[in-house]
């Protein structure tokens, strides 16, 4: 049986709405994060060493990255869901976004973060205005533009097709959810925005979502 290894406030989320849409047998085994640091504890590294969520075990597979767990379930459980025919233009648009989500988008979601914690973060009175004035400057010239020009992309493309990968749901559509929400949570106006708010609100209002959101526990981003 497949057990799913969730960290709350997570990219682990996202794995319990695919399993759900899979309809599969599956355990959750819950890790807190810290209240202080809101770090992951200790104790995820006894599954993966470097003690990151979402990580699945299943059988003697132990498996890391949302992205490859993604790829794993939806082609070992999938039975032709969510991945389009190989070699098709929505087969590549799937592989695109599935692979753009953690390696241009997320990236900048988190400089934002730790920028963002940075100017709110206790320190020396004496640091505070120099640490604040380069958060400021970073986040100024390069992580707010950059978050800015790849959200209207995403606009952009959300308003010629409904899913990422065109009319069906794939595999992609499960890997930007939480950067998306992350997004939308963080300041980004939803009126700014139509389709990626009205994307999310379509994945808010599946059935499975839902029973992920209970079965995950508290979520910030929802």
């Amino acid at each position: 049986m497949i057990t799913l290894h969730h960290l709350n406030n997570s990219r682990s989320q996202r794995i319990i709405w695919l399993l759900e849409e899979l309809g599969v047998d599956y355990d959750i085994k819950r890790y807190e994060r810290d209240s202080k640091t809101s770090l992951a504890p200790a104790s995820l590294k006894a599954i993966h060493p470097l003690g990151k969520s979402p990580v699945i075990t299943d059988g003697e597979q132990t498996i890391a990255e949302s992205g490859l767990i993604i790829e794993y379930l939806i082609r070992n459980y999938g039975k032709e869901r969510f991945l389009p025919e190989e070699g098709s233009a929505p087969y590549w648009q799937y592989l695109y976004w599935l692979h753009y989500a953690e390696g241009s988008l997320m990236p900048l979601m988190v400089m934002s973060l730790i920028f963002n914690k940075i100017k709110t973060a206790p320190m020396p009175f004496f640091i505070k205005p120099i640490a604040r004035g380069i958060a400021d400057k970073v986040m100024q010239s390069y992580v707010g533009p950059n978050v800015l020009n790849n959200l209207r992309y995403i606009e952009q493309h959300l308003g010629s097709t409904p899913w990422f990968a065109g009319e069906q749901m794939t595999g992609a559509d499960f890997q930007l959810i939480f950067p998306l929400e992350a997004a939308l949570n963080r300041g980004s106006s939803a009126n700014d925005y139509p389709n990626i708010s009205a994307w999310v609100k379509r994945v808010h209002a599946l059935p499975t979502y839902q029973t992920a959101l209970q079965k995950g526990g508290p979520y910030d981003y929802a």
